[in-house]
Protein backbone atom coordinates (compact mmCIF):
# COMPACT_ATOMS: atom_id res chain seq x y z
CA UNK A 1 0.00 0.00 0.00
CA UNK A 2 1.38 3.48 -1.49
CA UNK A 3 1.26 6.60 1.38
CA UNK A 4 0.45 9.22 0.82
CA UNK A 5 3.35 11.04 0.14
CA UNK A 6 4.83 8.57 -2.70
CA UNK A 7 1.24 9.14 -4.30
CA UNK A 8 1.58 12.81 -4.41
CA UNK A 9 5.63 12.86 -5.39
CA UNK A 10 4.72 10.78 -8.15
CA UNK A 11 1.55 12.88 -9.12
CA UNK A 12 3.82 15.73 -8.77
CA UNK A 13 6.98 15.17 -10.96
CA UNK A 14 4.53 13.19 -13.65
CA UNK A 15 2.91 16.38 -14.15
CA UNK A 16 5.71 18.58 -14.11
CA UNK A 17 7.05 16.15 -16.68
CA UNK A 18 4.23 16.60 -18.96
CA UNK A 19 3.96 20.38 -18.98
CA UNK A 20 7.65 20.26 -19.68
CA UNK A 21 7.66 18.28 -22.67
CA UNK A 22 3.70 18.89 -24.13
CA UNK A 23 4.53 22.32 -25.27
CA UNK A 24 7.84 22.09 -27.53
CA UNK A 25 6.05 18.83 -29.04
CA UNK A 26 2.71 20.56 -30.28
CA UNK A 27 4.34 23.75 -31.32
CA UNK A 28 7.26 21.93 -33.31
CA UNK A 29 4.13 20.12 -35.01
CA UNK A 30 2.42 23.27 -35.87
CA UNK A 31 5.54 24.46 -37.32
CA UNK A 32 6.18 21.23 -39.26
CA UNK A 33 2.25 21.27 -40.56
CA UNK A 34 3.14 25.11 -42.06
CA UNK A 35 6.03 24.52 -43.37
CA UNK A 36 4.52 21.59 -44.95
CA UNK A 37 1.98 23.89 -46.04
CA UNK A 38 4.44 26.00 -48.16
CA UNK A 39 6.19 22.63 -49.77
CA UNK A 40 4.40 22.31 -53.45
CA UNK A 41 4.82 18.79 -53.36
CA UNK A 42 2.42 16.42 -51.62
CA UNK A 43 5.80 14.46 -50.18
CA UNK A 44 5.77 14.17 -46.48
CA UNK A 45 9.43 13.98 -45.92
CA UNK A 46 9.92 17.43 -43.99
CA UNK A 47 6.58 17.57 -41.88
CA UNK A 48 8.26 13.80 -40.40
CA UNK A 49 11.77 14.91 -40.32
CA UNK A 50 10.78 18.29 -38.40
CA UNK A 51 8.72 16.03 -35.59
CA UNK A 52 11.03 13.72 -35.68
CA UNK A 53 13.70 16.38 -34.47
CA UNK A 54 11.68 17.23 -31.99
CA UNK A 55 11.06 14.44 -30.33
CA UNK A 56 14.79 13.94 -30.12
CA UNK A 57 15.28 16.96 -28.75
CA UNK A 58 12.68 16.81 -26.09
CA UNK A 59 14.13 13.23 -25.60
CA UNK A 60 17.74 14.53 -24.87
CA UNK A 61 16.95 17.04 -22.64
CA UNK A 62 14.77 14.79 -20.52
CA UNK A 63 17.53 12.48 -20.30
CA UNK A 64 20.06 14.60 -20.05
CA UNK A 65 18.52 17.22 -17.94
CA UNK A 66 15.17 17.07 -16.32
CA UNK A 67 15.89 13.48 -15.27
CA UNK A 68 19.31 13.55 -13.48
CA UNK A 69 18.26 17.68 -11.95
CA UNK A 70 15.52 15.78 -10.22
CA UNK A 71 17.13 12.98 -9.21
CA UNK A 72 19.95 15.22 -7.56
CA UNK A 73 17.48 16.95 -5.69
CA UNK A 74 15.06 14.54 -4.59
CA UNK A 75 18.44 12.70 -3.19
CA UNK A 76 20.26 15.67 -1.72
CA UNK A 77 18.05 17.39 0.31
CA UNK A 78 20.91 19.20 2.39
CA UNK A 79 22.66 20.92 -0.81
CA UNK A 80 18.43 21.52 -1.79
CA UNK A 81 17.86 23.72 1.01
CA UNK A 82 21.32 25.47 0.16
CA UNK A 83 19.93 26.81 -3.26
CA UNK A 84 18.51 29.99 -1.89
CA UNK A 85 16.57 32.46 -3.88
CA UNK A 86 15.95 30.91 -7.05
CA UNK A 87 14.11 27.50 -8.11
CA UNK A 88 16.00 25.41 -11.14
CA UNK A 89 12.73 23.57 -11.84
CA UNK A 90 11.26 26.48 -13.37
CA UNK A 91 14.97 27.62 -14.83
CA UNK A 92 14.85 24.67 -17.09
CA UNK A 93 11.27 25.13 -17.67
CA UNK A 94 11.76 28.73 -19.04
CA UNK A 95 15.40 27.56 -20.74
CA UNK A 96 14.43 24.71 -22.71
CA UNK A 97 10.75 24.91 -22.76
CA UNK A 98 9.46 28.32 -23.13
CA UNK A 99 12.03 29.36 -25.12
CA UNK A 100 12.47 26.95 -28.47
CA UNK A 101 8.83 27.59 -28.01
CA UNK A 102 8.62 30.90 -28.64
CA UNK A 103 11.40 30.79 -30.93
CA UNK A 104 9.37 28.11 -33.31
CA UNK A 105 6.09 30.27 -32.95
CA UNK A 106 7.73 32.90 -34.41
CA UNK A 107 9.52 30.89 -37.15
CA UNK A 108 6.26 29.55 -38.25
CA UNK A 109 4.74 32.75 -38.92
CA UNK A 110 8.13 33.84 -40.86
CA UNK A 111 7.78 30.67 -42.82
CA UNK A 112 4.39 31.32 -43.97
CA UNK A 113 5.17 35.04 -44.24
CA UNK A 114 7.62 34.94 -46.38
CA UNK A 115 6.60 32.18 -48.68
CA UNK A 116 6.95 33.92 -52.54
CA UNK A 117 7.23 36.84 -50.34
CA UNK A 118 3.93 37.78 -49.78
CA UNK A 119 2.00 36.93 -46.15
CA UNK A 120 -1.08 35.87 -47.96
CA UNK A 121 -0.56 31.75 -46.25
CA UNK A 122 -0.71 33.64 -43.17
CA UNK A 123 -4.16 32.74 -41.05
CA UNK A 124 -6.53 35.43 -39.83
CA UNK A 125 -5.40 35.31 -36.27
CA UNK A 126 -2.92 33.00 -35.01
CA UNK A 127 -3.92 29.80 -33.15
CA UNK A 128 -4.47 30.18 -29.43
CA UNK A 129 -3.75 27.06 -28.53
CA UNK A 130 -0.36 26.61 -28.53
CA UNK A 131 0.51 30.37 -26.62
CA UNK A 132 -1.92 29.63 -24.05
CA UNK A 133 -0.62 25.68 -23.78
CA UNK A 134 3.14 27.34 -23.50
CA UNK A 135 1.55 29.39 -20.55
CA UNK A 136 -0.44 26.95 -18.80
CA UNK A 137 2.57 24.57 -18.73
CA UNK A 138 4.80 27.18 -16.59
CA UNK A 139 1.89 28.22 -13.91
CA UNK A 140 0.92 24.69 -13.96
CA UNK A 141 4.98 23.76 -12.97
CA UNK A 142 5.03 27.41 -10.64
CA UNK A 143 1.85 26.10 -8.61
CA UNK A 144 3.14 22.16 -8.36
CA UNK A 145 6.29 23.89 -6.60
CA UNK A 146 4.71 26.13 -4.30
CA UNK A 147 2.36 23.53 -3.18
CA UNK A 148 5.18 20.97 -2.02
CA UNK A 149 5.26 22.53 0.93
CA UNK A 150 1.31 21.72 1.70
CA UNK A 151 -0.55 18.95 2.30
CA UNK A 152 -3.11 17.87 -0.24
CA UNK A 153 -5.66 16.24 2.64
CA UNK A 154 -6.33 18.29 5.39
CA UNK A 155 -7.50 21.88 6.59
CA UNK A 156 -5.18 24.79 6.27
CA UNK A 157 -5.63 28.67 6.92
CA UNK A 158 -5.33 31.57 4.87
CA UNK A 159 -1.67 32.87 4.95
CA UNK A 160 -3.49 36.39 5.23
CA UNK A 161 -5.32 34.78 8.42
CA UNK A 162 -1.84 33.92 10.38
CA UNK A 163 -1.06 37.70 8.56
CA UNK A 164 -3.47 39.26 10.74
CA UNK A 165 -3.33 37.40 13.72
CA UNK A 166 0.45 38.24 14.20
CA UNK A 167 0.18 42.01 12.85
CA UNK A 168 -3.01 42.29 15.76
CA UNK A 169 -0.64 40.67 18.65
CA UNK A 170 2.11 43.39 17.61
CA UNK A 171 -0.35 46.33 17.61
CA UNK A 172 -0.96 45.07 21.39
CA UNK A 173 2.07 44.54 22.43
CA UNK A 174 2.81 47.95 20.71
CA UNK A 175 0.28 49.81 22.48
CA UNK A 176 1.04 48.35 26.09
CA UNK A 177 4.67 49.26 25.43
CA UNK A 178 3.22 53.21 24.62
CA UNK A 179 0.90 52.55 27.60
CA UNK A 180 3.53 51.49 30.02
CA UNK A 181 6.25 54.31 28.56
CA UNK A 182 3.44 56.80 29.36
CA UNK A 183 2.92 55.97 33.10
CA UNK A 184 6.42 55.91 33.87
CA UNK A 185 7.16 59.03 32.63
CA UNK A 186 3.62 60.83 32.13
CA UNK A 187 5.87 64.74 32.16
CA UNK A 188 6.95 63.67 28.70
CA UNK A 189 3.74 63.83 26.53
CA UNK A 190 6.04 64.70 23.03
CA UNK A 191 7.53 60.81 23.57
CA UNK A 192 4.52 58.91 23.13
CA UNK A 193 4.33 61.31 20.18
CA UNK A 194 5.42 59.06 17.17
CA UNK A 195 7.40 61.07 14.65
CA UNK A 196 8.58 60.55 11.08
CA UNK A 197 11.80 61.47 12.13
CA UNK A 198 13.00 59.65 15.19
CA UNK A 199 15.62 57.77 15.99
CA UNK A 200 16.65 54.38 15.24
CA UNK A 201 14.86 52.82 18.46
CA UNK A 202 11.84 54.06 17.28
CA UNK A 203 9.39 51.72 15.66
CA UNK A 204 7.14 51.90 12.09
CA UNK A 205 4.17 53.33 13.18
CA UNK A 206 1.32 50.82 12.44
CA UNK A 207 -1.97 51.87 10.66
CA UNK A 208 -5.17 49.95 11.83
CA UNK A 209 -7.10 48.43 9.51
CA UNK A 210 -10.93 48.35 9.11
CA UNK A 211 -12.95 45.62 10.53
CA UNK A 212 -14.12 43.44 8.75
CA UNK A 213 -17.44 40.73 9.25
CA UNK A 214 -16.56 37.74 10.58
CA UNK A 215 -19.02 34.70 9.94
CA UNK A 216 -18.74 31.52 12.37
CA UNK A 217 -21.52 29.16 11.15
CA UNK A 218 -24.31 28.85 9.15
CA UNK A 219 -24.14 29.50 5.24
CA UNK A 220 -21.89 32.77 5.38
CA UNK A 221 -19.80 30.78 7.62
CA UNK A 222 -19.35 28.52 4.72
CA UNK A 223 -18.86 30.87 2.51
CA UNK A 224 -15.93 32.37 4.18
CA UNK A 225 -14.18 29.71 4.53
CA UNK A 226 -10.56 30.35 3.44
CA UNK A 227 -7.67 28.18 2.27
CA UNK A 228 -3.90 29.00 1.47
CA UNK A 229 -3.98 25.84 -1.27
CA UNK A 230 -7.27 27.39 -3.22
CA UNK A 231 -5.60 30.64 -2.58
CA UNK A 232 -2.31 30.13 -4.19
CA UNK A 233 -4.09 28.12 -7.20
CA UNK A 234 -5.66 31.89 -7.70
CA UNK A 235 -2.79 34.33 -7.19
CA UNK A 236 -0.93 31.73 -9.51
CA UNK A 237 -3.21 32.76 -12.54
CA UNK A 238 -3.77 36.11 -11.65
CA UNK A 239 -0.33 36.77 -10.94
CA UNK A 240 0.41 36.70 -14.82
CA UNK A 241 -2.83 37.80 -16.08
CA UNK A 242 -0.74 41.23 -17.67
CA UNK A 243 1.59 38.38 -19.40
CA UNK A 244 -0.80 36.65 -20.98
CA UNK A 245 -3.00 39.83 -21.93
CA UNK A 246 0.53 40.89 -23.58
CA UNK A 247 0.94 37.82 -25.17
CA UNK A 248 -2.36 37.69 -26.70
CA UNK A 249 -1.82 41.00 -28.78
CA UNK A 250 0.68 39.07 -30.86
CA UNK A 251 -1.93 36.95 -32.59
CA UNK A 252 -3.11 40.57 -33.76
CA UNK A 253 -2.50 40.73 -37.34
CA UNK A 254 -1.53 44.02 -36.92
CA UNK A 255 1.16 42.32 -35.19
CA UNK A 256 2.38 39.00 -36.50
CA UNK A 257 2.43 39.90 -39.60
CA UNK A 258 4.76 43.02 -39.06
CA UNK A 259 7.65 43.47 -37.52
CA UNK A 260 6.21 43.89 -33.96
CA UNK A 261 5.96 40.22 -33.04
CA UNK A 262 9.71 40.49 -32.05
CA UNK A 263 9.82 43.06 -29.33
CA UNK A 264 6.22 41.36 -27.77
CA UNK A 265 7.41 38.02 -27.74
CA UNK A 266 10.92 39.16 -26.37
CA UNK A 267 9.62 41.31 -23.35
CA UNK A 268 7.08 38.58 -22.78
CA UNK A 269 9.63 36.02 -22.70
CA UNK A 270 11.34 38.23 -20.31
CA UNK A 271 8.90 38.50 -17.99
CA UNK A 272 8.61 35.13 -17.60
CA UNK A 273 12.02 35.18 -15.95
CA UNK A 274 10.54 36.22 -12.52
CA UNK A 275 9.21 32.58 -12.51
CA UNK A 276 13.14 31.50 -11.96
CA UNK A 277 12.77 33.41 -8.09
CA UNK A 278 10.95 32.09 -5.60
CA UNK A 279 7.80 33.72 -3.87
CA UNK A 280 9.27 35.16 -0.87
CA UNK A 281 12.16 37.00 -2.57
CA UNK A 282 12.87 40.54 -1.49
CA UNK A 283 13.76 41.09 -5.11
CA UNK A 284 10.70 39.96 -6.69
CA UNK A 285 8.77 43.05 -6.26
CA UNK A 286 11.69 44.84 -7.56
CA UNK A 287 12.52 42.39 -10.41
CA UNK A 288 8.68 42.57 -11.87
CA UNK A 289 8.82 46.22 -12.39
CA UNK A 290 12.27 45.88 -14.33
CA UNK A 291 11.29 43.02 -16.21
CA UNK A 292 7.27 43.37 -16.96
CA UNK A 293 5.48 46.24 -15.65
CA UNK A 294 8.26 48.78 -16.98
CA UNK A 295 9.39 47.26 -20.25
CA UNK A 296 5.29 46.65 -20.94
CA UNK A 297 4.96 49.99 -20.43
CA UNK A 298 7.26 51.27 -23.60
CA UNK A 299 5.84 48.27 -25.87
CA UNK A 300 2.24 48.94 -25.29
CA UNK A 301 2.84 52.66 -25.74
CA UNK A 302 4.45 51.95 -29.01
CA UNK A 303 1.93 49.69 -30.37
CA UNK A 304 -1.02 52.34 -29.43
CA UNK A 305 0.93 54.87 -31.16
CA UNK A 306 1.59 53.15 -34.25
CA UNK A 307 -1.01 50.41 -34.58
CA UNK A 308 -3.59 51.84 -32.04
CA UNK A 309 -5.68 50.93 -29.27
CA UNK A 310 -5.53 46.57 -30.03
CA UNK A 311 -3.32 46.33 -26.42
CA UNK A 312 -6.11 47.58 -23.74
CA UNK A 313 -5.43 50.82 -22.08
CA UNK A 314 -6.14 49.48 -18.94
CA UNK A 315 -3.04 47.02 -19.32
CA UNK A 316 -0.88 50.26 -19.96
CA UNK A 317 -2.86 51.93 -16.81
CA UNK A 318 -1.75 49.31 -15.28
CA UNK A 319 1.59 49.39 -15.67
CA UNK A 320 2.34 52.98 -15.03
CA UNK A 321 0.29 52.37 -11.95
CA UNK A 322 2.05 49.90 -10.44
CA UNK A 323 5.91 51.09 -11.63
CA UNK A 324 4.44 55.03 -10.36
CA UNK A 325 3.59 53.56 -6.68
CA UNK A 326 6.29 51.40 -6.54
CA UNK A 327 8.81 53.81 -6.44
CA UNK A 328 6.77 56.68 -4.95
CA UNK A 329 6.20 54.40 -1.74
CA UNK A 330 9.28 52.70 -1.59
CA UNK A 331 12.11 55.73 -2.61
CA UNK A 332 10.12 58.86 -2.88
CA UNK A 333 8.50 58.40 0.64
CA UNK A 334 12.31 58.22 2.04
CA UNK A 335 12.42 61.98 1.22
CA UNK A 336 12.29 65.31 3.40
CA UNK A 337 9.26 66.28 1.82
CA UNK A 338 7.15 62.87 1.63
CA UNK A 339 8.47 61.47 4.91
CA UNK A 340 5.36 62.73 7.53
CA UNK A 341 3.46 59.65 8.22
CA UNK A 342 -0.63 60.39 8.21
CA UNK A 343 -3.76 58.88 8.93
CA UNK A 344 -6.96 59.56 7.74
CA UNK A 345 -9.64 59.22 10.03
CA UNK A 346 -11.96 57.66 8.24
Amino acid sequence: MFSGKIVKLVLFELLEFVAFIIPTLVIMEQFATAYQRTRSTPDRTHYWLIVSCSIAYVAAVSLLIWVPTKVFLYKSHHLYKKIIGWRPVLMMCVVLTTLPSFGFSIAMTEVQKNINGSATLLPESLPDLPVSLVLLSLILVDIIEKLRIYPLRGGQKSYEDNHIHTTSLQQIKTVTAQVGQGEENPTSPQAAKPTARSGPQSRVPVVGAPLEPSFRSGILGAMSRRDVRAELLLWSFLTWSDTIEMLRVAGHPAVYKSGWLYPVYIFTFISLLRMVFTPRNPLLNSLGILLQDLPFIFVRLSLIIVLGTITPILGLCKNVLVTASYVYFNYLTRLRPFSAFETSPF
